[in-house]
C-alpha cells in the first residue's frame, strides 16, 4: 500500500471514528433535552420528535434524491408491515426513554443501554439460531446475575431500562431483517407514526393543553429541533459505519449509557446503592468479556473477507 493509499485510510478512520464519537455524545446528552422540557408529558414530547422528524427527513431525502428508495419501500407490502411493527417499537423505546429521564430515572435508562448489546447476543441466539462463544454465554449470565439483584435488593423489577433494552433490541433484529437502508427505514418508521402523532399533538392543542406555541418561543423552538436531534446523530452513525469496522463502531456504543451514567449520578443527584454499583459492575464486567470476544474475532473475519 502506498504511502498517499496509507494517509487516505488513516483519514477516512479519523473522521470514522470523530463521527461516531459525536453521534453517541449526542445520544448520551439527550437527558439534558429532555430535562429542558419536563413541564411537558412524555407522549407529547414523542409525538412532536415523530413530526419534526419526519420533517427534517423528507428534505434530506430530497436532497439526496432517495425519493425513489422511498417509495419502493412505500410499494413494498412485506417491507411495510416490518416497518411498521418497528416503527411501534422504536415509539415504545422513544416513548420510555423520556418517561425515564422526566421521572429521575436516568440511572435506570443508562443500565437498560448497557444491557442492551448483550440482550442482542440474547436475541440471536433465540431467534436466529446463533451459537454463543464461552465468553459470550459468560457474558449474558453476567448480566442477568446484575439485573437478579437489582431486583432482589429492591424487590422491583427495572422495567423501565429493560423495556429499553428489549425494545431496542427487537427493533435492531427487525431491522437487521428488513432490506432497507437507515434513512429510508426510519422514514418510513416515522411516516407510519406520524398521522397518529400529528392527530395527537392537534388534540392536545385544541383542549388547550398543548405546549407548542403556548410556551414561549424558547419551548416552541426546542420541540421543533427535536427532528434535527434525532436525525443528526443517524446522519453521523452512518458515516462512522462506512468508514469502521463494526466491532470498533460497537465499542463506541458505550459512550451513550457512560454519559446517562454520569449525568444521572453526577449532574441530576439519583441515589446510587451499593447493589447499584454491584449492578453495574457485573454489566461492566459482561461487556468487558463481550468486547474482547468481538475484538478476537474481529482479525479472523477480516481474514476470511
Amino acid at each position: 500500500m502506498s504511502a498517499k493509499e496509507l494517509a487516505s485510510n488513516r483519514d477516512q478512520t479519523l473522521v470514522g471514528a470523530l463521527s461516531a464519537s459525536t453521534a453517541f455524545l449526542v445520544w448520551g446528552g439527550y437527558p439534558i433535552y429532555f430535562k429542558a422540557l419536563d413541564r411537558i408529558p412524555a407522549v407529547e414530547l414523542m409525538c412532536h420528535r415523530v413530526v419534526w422528524s419526519v420533517a427534517v427527513l423528507a428534505l434530506a431525502l430530497a436532497c439526496l434524491r432517495r425519493l425513489d428508495a422511498l417509495l419502493a419501500a412505500l410499494a413494498n407490502r412485506r417491507l411495510l408491515a416490518m416497518l411498521a411493527l418497528t416503527g411501534a417499537l422504536i415509539a415504545l423505546n422513544w416513548v420510555t426513554y423520556i418517561w425515564a429521564v422526566l421521572n429521575d430515572r436516568v440511572l435506570e435508562a443508562s443500565l437498560g443501554y448497557y444491557v442492551n448489546p448483550l440482550m442482542n447476543v440474547a436475541l440471536g441466539v433465540v431467534v436466529l439460531r446463533e451459537r454463543l462463544s464461552a465468553r459470550q454465554a459468560a457474558a449474558v449470565l453476567l448480566a442477568a446475575a446484575g439485573v437478579a439483584a437489582l431486583i432482589v435488593r429492591h424487590g422491583a423489577v427495572p422495567w423501565a431500562g429493560l423495556l429499553i433494552a428489549l425494545s431496542f433490541s427487537v427493533y435492531g433484529l427487525i431491522r437487521k431483517l428488513a432490506m432497507v437502508d437507515a434513512f429510508t427505514g426510519l422514514m418510513v418508521e416515522t411516516a407510519i407514526l406520524f398521522l397518529p402523532a400529528l392527530a395527537y399533538l392537534v388534540a392536545v392543542g385544541a383542549e388547550g393543553s398543548g405546549a407548542f406555541a403556548r410556551q414561549g418561543p424558547a419551548v416552541s423552538g426546542l420541540l421543533a429541533f427535536a427532528g434535527i436531534l434525532t436525525t443528526l446523530p443517524l446522519v453521523l452513525f452512518a458515516q462512522a459505519a462506512k468508514r469502521l469496522r463494526y466491532a470498533t463502531v460497537g465499542f463506541f456504543h458505550y459512550i451513550t449509557p457512560t454519559c446517562l451514567f454520569l449525568l444521572a449520578v453526577f449532574a441530576y443527584g439519583e441515589p446510587i446503592t451499593g447493589v447499584h454499583l454491584l449492578t453495574f459492575g457485573l454489566i461492566w464486567a459482561a461487556l468487558a468479556l463481550y468486547t474482547l470476544d468481538s475484538l478476537s474475532l474481529a482479525p479472523r473475519a477480516t481474514g476470511r473477507a
